[in-house]
Protein backbone atom coordinates (compact mmCIF):
# COMPACT_ATOMS: atom_id res chain seq x y z
CA UNK A 1 0.00 0.00 0.00
CA UNK A 2 1.21 3.30 -0.91
CA UNK A 3 2.29 6.64 1.12
CA UNK A 4 -0.62 8.11 -0.59
CA UNK A 5 -2.99 5.66 0.29
CA UNK A 6 -2.35 5.37 3.88
CA UNK A 7 -2.70 9.12 3.84
CA UNK A 8 -6.38 8.59 2.83
CA UNK A 9 -6.63 5.97 5.53
CA UNK A 10 -5.13 7.80 7.90
CA UNK A 11 -7.37 11.27 7.12
CA UNK A 12 -10.38 8.66 7.38
CA UNK A 13 -9.00 7.74 10.78
CA UNK A 14 -8.57 11.12 12.28
CA UNK A 15 -12.81 11.23 12.93
CA UNK A 16 -12.86 7.95 14.58
CA UNK A 17 -9.93 8.94 17.41
CA UNK A 18 -12.41 11.41 18.15
CA UNK A 19 -14.52 8.21 19.48
CA UNK A 20 -11.81 6.74 21.59
CA UNK A 21 -11.68 6.65 25.52
CA UNK A 22 -9.96 9.47 27.56
CA UNK A 23 -8.57 9.51 30.76
CA UNK A 24 -11.58 12.34 32.23
CA UNK A 25 -13.97 9.19 30.88
CA UNK A 26 -12.64 6.32 32.59
CA UNK A 27 -12.15 8.28 35.57
CA UNK A 28 -15.67 8.90 34.93
CA UNK A 29 -16.36 5.07 34.68
CA UNK A 30 -13.75 3.82 37.62
CA UNK A 31 -16.88 6.75 39.53
CA UNK A 32 -19.44 4.94 38.46
CA UNK A 33 -21.33 3.01 42.03
CA UNK A 34 -22.26 0.10 40.01
CA UNK A 35 -22.03 -2.36 37.32
CA UNK A 36 -25.04 -1.49 35.57
CA UNK A 37 -23.98 2.34 36.40
CA UNK A 38 -20.91 1.60 34.31
CA UNK A 39 -22.54 -0.07 31.90
CA UNK A 40 -24.86 2.77 31.18
CA UNK A 41 -22.37 5.65 30.64
CA UNK A 42 -20.47 2.70 28.32
CA UNK A 43 -24.17 2.19 26.26
CA UNK A 44 -24.13 6.49 25.86
CA UNK A 45 -20.92 5.57 24.13
CA UNK A 46 -21.98 3.28 21.94
CA UNK A 47 -20.88 0.22 23.98
CA UNK A 48 -23.22 -2.27 23.95
CA UNK A 49 -27.20 -2.96 24.64
CA UNK A 50 -28.47 -3.39 28.86
CA UNK A 51 -28.84 -7.19 27.30
CA UNK A 52 -25.76 -7.94 26.13
CA UNK A 53 -23.35 -9.49 28.58
CA UNK A 54 -19.97 -7.34 29.23
CA UNK A 55 -17.83 -10.49 27.16
CA UNK A 56 -20.00 -9.91 23.98
CA UNK A 57 -19.93 -5.55 24.39
CA UNK A 58 -16.07 -6.20 24.34
CA UNK A 59 -16.10 -8.65 21.82
CA UNK A 60 -18.07 -6.59 19.71
CA UNK A 61 -15.96 -3.58 19.98
CA UNK A 62 -13.00 -5.30 18.91
CA UNK A 63 -15.11 -6.39 16.18
CA UNK A 64 -15.33 -2.81 15.09
CA UNK A 65 -11.59 -2.49 14.85
CA UNK A 66 -11.02 -5.03 12.87
CA UNK A 67 -14.12 -4.44 10.44
CA UNK A 68 -12.94 -0.45 10.52
CA UNK A 69 -9.09 -1.48 9.27
CA UNK A 70 -10.84 -3.69 6.34
CA UNK A 71 -12.45 -0.61 5.41
CA UNK A 72 -9.14 0.92 5.25
CA UNK A 73 -6.94 -1.21 3.87
CA UNK A 74 -6.77 -3.75 1.22
CA UNK A 75 -4.67 -6.09 2.78
CA UNK A 76 -4.74 -7.03 6.67
CA UNK A 77 -1.99 -9.01 6.49
CA UNK A 78 -0.13 -5.78 7.29
CA UNK A 79 -1.16 -6.17 10.61
CA UNK A 80 -0.29 -9.96 11.15
CA UNK A 81 2.09 -9.03 14.49
CA UNK A 82 -1.33 -7.90 15.88
CA UNK A 83 -3.04 -11.07 14.81
CA UNK A 84 -1.14 -13.96 15.98
CA UNK A 85 -1.85 -14.34 19.58
CA UNK A 86 -5.30 -14.89 18.39
CA UNK A 87 -4.13 -17.64 15.86
CA UNK A 88 -2.11 -19.35 18.88
CA UNK A 89 -4.47 -19.05 21.02
CA UNK A 90 -6.78 -20.93 18.55
CA UNK A 91 -4.07 -23.40 17.65
CA UNK A 92 -3.70 -24.43 21.15
CA UNK A 93 -7.14 -24.55 21.61
CA UNK A 94 -7.44 -26.90 18.64
CA UNK A 95 -4.71 -29.17 20.54
CA UNK A 96 -6.20 -29.54 23.55
CA UNK A 97 -9.94 -30.02 22.15
CA UNK A 98 -8.83 -32.86 19.64
CA UNK A 99 -6.40 -34.43 22.54
CA UNK A 100 -8.91 -34.29 25.26
CA UNK A 101 -11.49 -34.54 23.27
CA UNK A 102 -13.43 -31.90 25.56
CA UNK A 103 -15.23 -28.87 24.29
CA UNK A 104 -13.92 -25.54 23.10
CA UNK A 105 -16.97 -24.03 22.74
CA UNK A 106 -16.67 -20.30 23.43
CA UNK A 107 -13.09 -20.31 23.95
CA UNK A 108 -11.91 -19.92 20.14
CA UNK A 109 -11.36 -16.20 19.80
CA UNK A 110 -11.96 -13.92 16.32
CA UNK A 111 -10.04 -11.71 14.70
CA UNK A 112 -7.28 -14.02 13.87
CA UNK A 113 -4.98 -13.97 10.64
CA UNK A 114 -5.93 -17.69 9.66
CA UNK A 115 -9.88 -18.91 9.70
CA UNK A 116 -9.92 -20.61 13.06
CA UNK A 117 -11.99 -23.37 11.40
CA UNK A 118 -8.75 -23.69 9.13
CA UNK A 119 -6.79 -24.38 12.29
CA UNK A 120 -8.78 -26.72 13.73
CA UNK A 121 -9.02 -29.04 10.51
CA UNK A 122 -5.15 -28.91 10.55
CA UNK A 123 -5.12 -30.39 14.25
CA UNK A 124 -7.78 -32.77 13.31
CA UNK A 125 -6.39 -34.02 10.11
CA UNK A 126 -2.52 -33.69 11.30
CA UNK A 127 -1.96 -32.53 8.30
CA UNK A 128 -0.31 -29.04 8.96
CA UNK A 129 -0.01 -27.84 5.15
CA UNK A 130 -2.89 -24.80 4.80
CA UNK A 131 -0.77 -23.28 8.43
CA UNK A 132 2.07 -20.44 7.49
CA UNK A 133 5.31 -22.13 7.72
CA UNK A 134 6.05 -20.64 11.14
CA UNK A 135 3.34 -22.38 12.84
CA UNK A 136 3.39 -26.04 11.09
CA UNK A 137 6.81 -27.31 13.02
CA UNK A 138 5.62 -25.55 16.94
CA UNK A 139 1.77 -26.78 16.00
CA UNK A 140 3.15 -30.91 15.12
CA UNK A 141 5.57 -30.64 18.11
CA UNK A 142 3.09 -29.04 20.35
CA UNK A 143 0.52 -31.69 19.32
CA UNK A 144 3.04 -34.91 20.09
CA UNK A 145 3.73 -33.06 23.38
CA UNK A 146 0.39 -32.98 24.73
CA UNK A 147 -0.55 -36.55 23.45
CA UNK A 148 2.21 -38.42 24.48
CA UNK A 149 2.94 -37.04 27.91
CA UNK A 150 -0.05 -35.11 28.91
CA UNK A 151 1.95 -32.05 30.15
CA UNK A 152 -0.64 -29.26 28.94
CA UNK A 153 2.04 -26.75 30.53
CA UNK A 154 4.71 -27.72 28.33
CA UNK A 155 2.36 -27.56 25.62
CA UNK A 156 1.53 -23.94 26.18
CA UNK A 157 5.41 -23.02 26.70
CA UNK A 158 5.95 -24.64 23.12
CA UNK A 159 3.06 -22.71 21.77
CA UNK A 160 3.25 -19.25 23.76
CA UNK A 161 7.36 -19.29 22.52
CA UNK A 162 6.09 -20.21 18.89
CA UNK A 163 4.00 -16.91 18.89
CA UNK A 164 6.20 -14.51 20.21
CA UNK A 165 8.87 -15.49 17.96
CA UNK A 166 6.60 -15.18 15.32
CA UNK A 167 5.35 -11.47 16.31
CA UNK A 168 9.02 -10.64 16.47
CA UNK A 169 9.61 -12.32 12.99
CA UNK A 170 6.82 -10.35 11.82
CA UNK A 171 7.24 -6.84 13.71
CA UNK A 172 11.23 -6.88 11.89
CA UNK A 173 9.33 -7.42 8.63
CA UNK A 174 7.25 -5.16 8.60
CA UNK A 175 9.41 -2.01 7.66
CA UNK A 176 7.38 -0.13 10.43
CA UNK A 177 9.75 1.35 13.06
CA UNK A 178 6.34 1.32 15.20
CA UNK A 179 5.40 -2.43 14.73
CA UNK A 180 9.30 -3.36 14.93
CA UNK A 181 9.34 -1.53 18.35
CA UNK A 182 5.85 -2.82 19.37
CA UNK A 183 7.05 -6.77 18.80
CA UNK A 184 10.22 -6.15 20.81
CA UNK A 185 8.36 -4.63 23.75
CA UNK A 186 5.97 -7.44 23.37
CA UNK A 187 8.11 -10.09 23.05
CA UNK A 188 10.05 -8.68 26.23
CA UNK A 189 7.46 -8.08 28.40
CA UNK A 190 6.09 -11.80 28.17
CA UNK A 191 9.75 -13.22 29.23
CA UNK A 192 10.12 -10.64 31.94
CA UNK A 193 6.81 -12.05 33.37
CA UNK A 194 7.34 -15.74 32.58
CA UNK A 195 10.83 -15.78 34.36
CA UNK A 196 9.24 -13.99 37.41
CA UNK A 197 6.62 -17.31 36.96
CA UNK A 198 9.26 -19.53 36.61
CA UNK A 199 11.07 -17.94 39.54
CA UNK A 200 8.20 -18.48 42.10
CA UNK A 201 7.89 -22.00 41.06
CA UNK A 202 11.66 -22.71 41.38
CA UNK A 203 11.77 -24.35 37.66
CA UNK A 204 14.97 -25.13 36.09
CA UNK A 205 16.84 -23.46 34.07
CA UNK A 206 16.17 -25.57 30.86
CA UNK A 207 12.85 -25.19 31.29
CA UNK A 208 13.14 -21.30 31.52
CA UNK A 209 15.63 -21.81 28.39
CA UNK A 210 12.85 -23.30 26.69
CA UNK A 211 10.14 -20.60 27.61
CA UNK A 212 11.91 -17.45 27.01
CA UNK A 213 11.86 -16.34 23.29
CA UNK A 214 15.13 -14.48 22.34
CA UNK A 215 14.44 -10.50 21.53
CA UNK A 216 17.17 -8.16 21.24
CA UNK A 217 16.61 -6.16 23.96
CA UNK A 218 17.23 -9.16 26.47
CA UNK A 219 20.03 -11.60 27.08
CA UNK A 220 17.29 -14.71 27.79
CA UNK A 221 20.07 -16.19 28.41
CA UNK A 222 21.01 -14.44 31.56
CA UNK A 223 17.82 -13.88 32.30
CA UNK A 224 17.03 -17.62 32.51
CA UNK A 225 19.80 -17.46 34.91
CA UNK A 226 18.65 -14.70 37.01
CA UNK A 227 15.47 -16.49 37.13
CA UNK A 228 16.99 -19.58 38.57
CA UNK A 229 18.26 -17.40 41.82
CA UNK A 230 14.84 -15.40 42.32
CA UNK A 231 13.24 -12.48 41.76
CA UNK A 232 15.76 -10.41 43.35
CA UNK A 233 17.71 -11.27 40.75
CA UNK A 234 15.91 -10.75 37.39
CA UNK A 235 15.56 -7.29 39.27
CA UNK A 236 19.62 -6.66 39.29
CA UNK A 237 19.62 -8.00 35.90
CA UNK A 238 16.82 -5.95 34.68
CA UNK A 239 19.07 -2.60 35.92
CA UNK A 240 21.28 -2.76 32.96
CA UNK A 241 18.26 -3.20 30.27
CA UNK A 242 15.87 -0.92 29.15
CA UNK A 243 13.09 -1.96 31.58
CA UNK A 244 14.85 -0.81 34.74
CA UNK A 245 12.46 1.53 35.56
CA UNK A 246 9.41 -1.43 35.61
CA UNK A 247 11.66 -2.74 38.60
CA UNK A 248 9.60 -1.16 41.67
CA UNK A 249 6.42 -2.48 39.70
CA UNK A 250 7.66 -5.74 39.22
CA UNK A 251 8.20 -6.13 43.36
CA UNK A 252 5.14 -5.22 43.42
CA UNK A 253 3.07 -7.35 41.29
CA UNK A 254 2.94 -8.99 37.92
CA UNK A 255 -0.24 -7.03 37.63
CA UNK A 256 1.39 -3.89 38.19
CA UNK A 257 4.11 -4.70 35.62
CA UNK A 258 1.79 -5.54 32.94
CA UNK A 259 0.06 -2.13 33.52
CA UNK A 260 3.61 -0.32 32.99
CA UNK A 261 4.05 -2.26 29.80
CA UNK A 262 0.84 -1.06 28.23
CA UNK A 263 1.76 2.32 29.35
CA UNK A 264 5.04 2.57 27.81
CA UNK A 265 3.62 1.14 24.34
CA UNK A 266 0.76 3.97 24.82
CA UNK A 267 3.27 6.18 25.56
CA UNK A 268 5.29 5.63 22.35
CA UNK A 269 2.42 5.55 20.22
CA UNK A 270 1.18 8.88 20.82
CA UNK A 271 3.01 10.42 18.66
CA UNK A 272 0.83 8.57 15.93
CA UNK A 273 -1.73 11.15 16.36
CA UNK A 274 0.42 14.18 14.31
CA UNK A 275 1.63 11.61 11.86
CA UNK A 276 -0.11 12.12 8.74
CA UNK A 277 1.53 9.50 6.60
CA UNK A 278 2.15 5.54 6.63
CA UNK A 279 0.94 2.85 8.47
CA UNK A 280 1.63 3.95 12.08
CA UNK A 281 -1.37 5.77 13.19
CA UNK A 282 -3.71 2.38 11.43
CA UNK A 283 -1.64 0.70 13.72
CA UNK A 284 -1.38 3.24 17.24
CA UNK A 285 -5.34 3.00 16.77
CA UNK A 286 -5.77 -0.86 16.79
CA UNK A 287 -3.06 -0.69 19.68
CA UNK A 288 -5.41 2.56 21.80
CA UNK A 289 -8.73 0.34 21.09
CA UNK A 290 -6.84 -2.78 22.72
CA UNK A 291 -5.59 -0.75 25.83
CA UNK A 292 -9.58 0.72 25.71
CA UNK A 293 -11.36 -2.47 25.55
CA UNK A 294 -8.25 -4.07 28.30
CA UNK A 295 -8.82 -1.18 31.03
CA UNK A 296 -12.72 -1.50 30.27
CA UNK A 297 -12.82 -4.93 31.05
CA UNK A 298 -10.62 -4.34 34.29
CA UNK A 299 -13.14 -1.79 35.22
CA UNK A 300 -16.62 -3.99 34.45
CA UNK A 301 -15.07 -6.75 36.24
CA UNK A 302 -13.72 -4.55 39.56
CA UNK A 303 -17.44 -3.46 39.55
CA UNK A 304 -19.09 -6.78 39.60
CA UNK A 305 -16.60 -7.95 42.38
CA UNK A 306 -16.97 -4.61 44.76
CA UNK A 307 -13.38 -3.39 44.54
CA UNK A 308 -12.51 -0.43 45.27
CA UNK A 309 -12.24 2.68 43.20
CA UNK A 310 -8.63 2.86 44.70
CA UNK A 311 -7.84 -0.73 43.61
CA UNK A 312 -9.14 -0.01 39.81
CA UNK A 313 -7.24 3.25 39.70
CA UNK A 314 -3.88 1.63 40.37
CA UNK A 315 -5.13 -1.19 37.63
CA UNK A 316 -6.45 1.46 34.68
CA UNK A 317 -4.47 2.45 32.09
CA UNK A 318 -3.50 5.30 30.33
CA UNK A 319 -5.55 6.54 27.34
CA UNK A 320 -4.15 6.77 24.30
CA UNK A 321 -5.91 10.48 23.74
Amino acid sequence: MSENLYTFAVTRLRSKELELLNGPFIDQLIGCKTHEDCRRLLGEKGWGKPEESDEEVLRAQRQKTWELMGELVDDLSVFDVFLYPADYHNLKTAIKMVCTGASAEGVFVENGSIPREVIVKAVEEHDYAPLPAEMRQAAEKAFRVLLHTHDGQLCDILLDRAALSAILKAGKASGSELIAGYAERTVAAADIKTAVRCAGMKKKKSFVQDALAPCDSLDVSALADAAVKGVDAICEYLQYTPYADAIEQLRESPSAFERWCDDLIIREIRPQLHNPFTIGPLCAYILARENEIKTVRIILAGKRNGLSEEFLRERAREMYV
